[in-house]
């Protein structure tokens, strides 16, 4: 049969799944954010770009 495994590797095993998977949360979290940022940055140019066409083509 297999073998058992202490209870103390078994913890550190634990803590050290969650300590991965925390960092791996944040990682995502961080990369998550800086993708929104960048899109509002493009909406942002895209709309400041309409407006300056609106305005010359009022103006013209």
């Amino acid at each position: 049969m297999g073998r058992k495994i202490p209870l103390e590797k078994l913890t550190n095993a634990k803590d050290a799944r969650e300590a991965r998977l925390k960092a791996a949360l944040k990682v995502n979290l961080q990369r998550r954010k800086a993708q929104t940022r960048a899109r509002n940055e493009v909406e942002t140019e895209d709309a400041a770009t309409e407006t300056g066409r609106a305005n010359n083509d009022k103006a013209g």
